[in-house]
């Protein structure tokens, strides 16, 4: 039996098969109540759950308490109690705090020059001042470091989102972060899914781990200061360490689909 509760799915079988038993026992006694089986449980959001904490702790993130793709009220709620600075203003929005930066960092921003497989165009890409490359070791010290911190959190915000309109090329996009004003940003910046979408959505295309709250090591290989946003596009990742400035994450997802 125990062997049978680890597999998410034989567990959802038994659990179907003891509803629908259930179900039927009671039909027919006007004294019990029925329920149908939507009232009962939702299994296919119950599968969705369990797909989605399974991806989390596959990209490393262990935190219980996660906001999946949560209404506004509610991360209007979570910026006012846990992000210091945070207040409604008289039209109804909300104004936060961005830390030091109060805008792109474009002088601290890196690429993985991988112009080998999946996504695999940084030879078309004109490296200079403004486009600088970044070593594979580089980015992977600074992703691991972004999920060090984020596993210190106690909440977590998580966006599933497309970028794009269009079905045939838009792109699913993962936001991970530690501060509920980046997960509302991005909630107007991307397409949300509707809820049928949300539950056929699936691994991600690309993953933005921002742990902005936390700075870059200086003596990271390639950094200049303690801010880093560095694009890994053979990861299909981004990674945002030292600055809390949101647009860096829109600027991202552009750069992307350029």
């Amino acid at each position: 039996m125990s062997n049978m509760l680890n597999d998410p799915h034989t567990f959802l079988e038994l659990l179907k098969e003891q509803i629908e038993q259930n179900l039927k026992t009671h039909v027919g006694h006007s004294d019990a109540p029925v329920m149908s089986k939507s009232d009962a449980f939702d299994l296919s959001q119950f599968t969705s759950k369990v797909q989605f904490e399974k991806e989390m702790n596959e990209q490393g993130l262990m935190v219980e308490t996660i906001f999946h793709n949560s209404a506004p009220p509610i991360l209007y709620e979570q910026a006012l109690k846990h992000e210091k600075g945070s207040f409604i203003t008289s039209t109804g929005a909300l104004a936060v705090s961005s830390g030091r930066k109060t805008g792109r960092s474009p002088s601290d921003k890196r690429i993985v020059d991988s112009p080998v497989g999946h996504w695999a165009f940084t030879n078309e890409i004109w490296w200079g001042k403004v486009n600088i490359k970044l070593n594979d070791e580089a980015f992977l010290t600074n992703r691991e470091r972004a999920i060090d911190y984020l596993n210190t959190r106690d909440q977590l915000y998580v966006i599933d989102a497309f970028a794009g309109w269009c079905e045939t090329y838009r792109i699913k996009i993962r936001v991970i972060t530690s501060r509920a004003y980046h997960a509302l940003f991005m909630q107007n910046m991307l397409v949300m899914p509707t809820p049928e979408q949300l539950k056929d959505f699936g691994n991600p295309d690309f993953i933005i781990y921002n742990a902005g709250c936390f700075p870059a090591n200086r003596f990271t290989s390639g950094m200049t200061s303690s801010t880093s946003v560095c694009v890994h596009f053979q990861r299909r990742e981004m990674v945002i360490l030292g600055t809390e400035y949101a647009g860096e994450m829109k600027k991202g997802i552009l750069t992307l689909m350029m």
